[in-house]
């Protein structure tokens, strides 16, 4: 069974989208060319040097967007769409590293190791990903070093990692990529290639991705601030970064931009949590109309009905698990941060009188009942339905509602190994094995309340960094943070484009739901262009945002 809801949500928001916004709009080719001055206007720099601009940071720098890097998008990339209007008071050529196509992933070795590009099908009102191969070989080494150094997947502590660039590192997960094929030599760092340009100007944009994996990832990884572990070398790519490391790193890498006399504006970390990748999926997506799943409510509920007996036995009766047979329902998720109560359902099942005849509903012997109560113990002993507090991962609509095999095929083992005849060992294995059903939802699909703190902690701390050392260095910064909250809260109008972070319909953020859509990076360069002005005393104009598409669509 698959519970298919993401497509309905999509159509409803797209058809009254397009009642009153620029639906024809959001397919329109990105218009790539630079906003010509006004000629009644002398356009000047203020006492910036806008000759030699450097943009330094990850894939918001380098122009990712759709899941993908691929050459339209770092078109619009906000570095080069600065550098576009720069030209108007002084700025030089920007050079960046280009994909070779517009389907986006990378191959090594003629394999695939990234994926193409995604666009929203009108046909089937669903996010897709393009048909193609990608062309881009990572082992094809560009000329550099560029004026864009964003790599994608870079943590703060990686712009200083030599090695980062290295092909031979990549199979021991100490290498990137994006970084391999434009670094100018194996072992060079990001930081090195940018200062080999001797910029002028320079923006910096990093440290998304030292909580963004955490977050993204449902808080599987580890927050660093909690273990006081200094040693970056050894987090996964979904841990939180000290902030102690962050702080060391990140000022190093400000002291370094402006050792030669550059001067530039720095960008903070925004909510992660604000984005439509964890504000699209409902906690409660199960709809009862559904006739995958609304006829098997009342089974449901009944096989659940023993267990809430049990948790209201235990002094746990917000554990109880009902699905609503005239509203929609909460998913089951697994939660850490509850006490494990296996073997405490295990044994109030086993002392059941009853639960041997409950078990023969399903064709099983009393016998089986001390391994189903200990297999119910192990499904369901630190699991509880969603909340409006949870934040249910994008990636997650297309799991909901389908069977966990991974699961079902421990548990068919666990059965038939202990005398359940085949057939019917399957037939419950499957059944207990729908995720978000009968089958609690792991960690990486939901980020629960303490996740967030975690998150929104490490955030704030990176954000008191990046300010300090703005003011430190007397540098231009935008507060991405709070024009993102914004967008989330209340929608910003960008000439006739209203935007806001709805997914799809938005116009903001791309279908991966964390990167800016070409309409969004347009937004943001216009918004650091503000505080450049304020800050250097120029009088660069901006991009008009309705000239770039909010989706690609087909």
């Amino acid at each position: 069974m698959k519970i298919k809801y993401i497509s309905l949500i999509l159509t409803a928001s797209l058809a009254l989208y397009a009642c009153d916004s620029d639906i024809d709009a959001l397919s329109d080719p990105v218009n790539n060319e630079v906003v010509e001055g006004n000629p009644d206007i002398q356009y000047s720099s203020g006492s910036a040097d806008f000759s030699t601009f450097v943009s330094v940071g990850n894939s918001l720098t380098a122009g990712y967007s759709d899941n993908s890097l691929f050459a339209m998008g770092q078109e619009v990339s906000f570095p080069n769409l600065l550098a576009g209007q720069f030209a108007l008071a002084g700025g030089g050529d920007f050079t960046q590293p280009y994909m070779n196509d517009d389907i986006g992933g990378l191959l090594l070795g003629g394999n695939p190791i990234a994926s193409p590009r995604m666009f929203f099908d009108i046909a089937t009102q669903t996010p897709s990903v393009v048909s193609g191969t990608p062309s881009t070989e990572v082992s094809n080494i560009l000329n550099g070093p560029f004026n864009n150094m964003g790599v994608p997947g870079a943590k703060t502590y990686h712009l200083v990692a030599p090695g980062y660039g290295n092909l031979a590192n990549l199979a021991v997960g100490a290498a990137n990529p994006y970084f391999v094929r434009m670094a100018t030599s194996p072992n060079t760092t990001v930081i090195a290639d940018a200062m080999a340009m001797n910029p002028t100007f320079f923006s910096l944009w990093i440290g998304n991705n030292d909580v963004l994996g955490y977050a993204a990832s449902g808080g599987s990884g580890t927050d660093h601030n909690v273990t006081g572990n200094l040693d970056p070398s050894t987090y996964a790519s979904n841990d939180i970064t000290n902030s102690n490391v962050f702080a060391q790193v990140y000022n190093g890498l400000v002291q370094t931009m402006v050792s030669g006399g550059a001067e530039g504006v720095i960008m903070n970390i925004p909510d992660v949590t604000s984005t439509p990748y964890f504000n699209t999926v409902p906690y409660a997506p199960l709809d009862p109309t559904n006739p995958d799943f609304g006829p098997q409510i009342p089974t449901l509920n009944m096989i659940f009905g023993a267990l809430n007996g049990v948790f209201t036995a235990l002094g746990e009766p917000e554990r109880a698990i009902i699905f609503n047979e005239n509203a929609a329902s909460a998913i089951v998720i697994k939660d850490e941060n509850l006490t494990d109560i296996s073997a405490s359902i295990e044994f109030a099942l086993n002392s059941s009188p009853t639960f041997p005849a409950f078990i023969g509903q399903f064709g099983l012997p009393p016998e089986a009942a001390p391994l189903i109560a200990n297999i119910l113990g192990q499904q369901y002993g630190q699991c509880r339905q969603a909340t409006a507090e949870d934040l249910v991962v994008l990636t997650s609509s297309s799991v909901i509602g389908t069977p966990n095999m991974a699961s079902a095929t421990a548990l068919a083992t666990q059965l038939i190994n202990n005398g359940i005849p085949a057939a019917s060992a399957q037939q419950l294995a499957g059944m207990f094995s729908l995720e978000g059903i009968t089958y609690a939802m792991d960690d990486q699909w939901v980020l629960l309340p303490e996740e967030q703190e975690d998150v929104n902690n490490a955030i704030s701390a990176f954000n008191n960094i990046i300010e300090n050392a703005a003011m430190t260095n007397d540098l231009a910064f935008f507060d991405v943070n709070s024009f993102f909250t914004e967008v989330a809260n209340t929608g910003y109008q960008a000439g006739s484009a209203f935007m806001t972070a709805d997914y799809v319909t938005g116009g903001t953020f791309s279908l991966d739901g964390i990167h800016p859509s070409p309409r969004g990076y347009s937004v943001i360069a216009n918004k650091i262009l503000e505080v450049i002005n304020a800050k250097y005393g120029s009088n660069i104009q901006g991009v008009n945002p309705v000239d770039f598409t909010g989706v690609y669509i087909q």
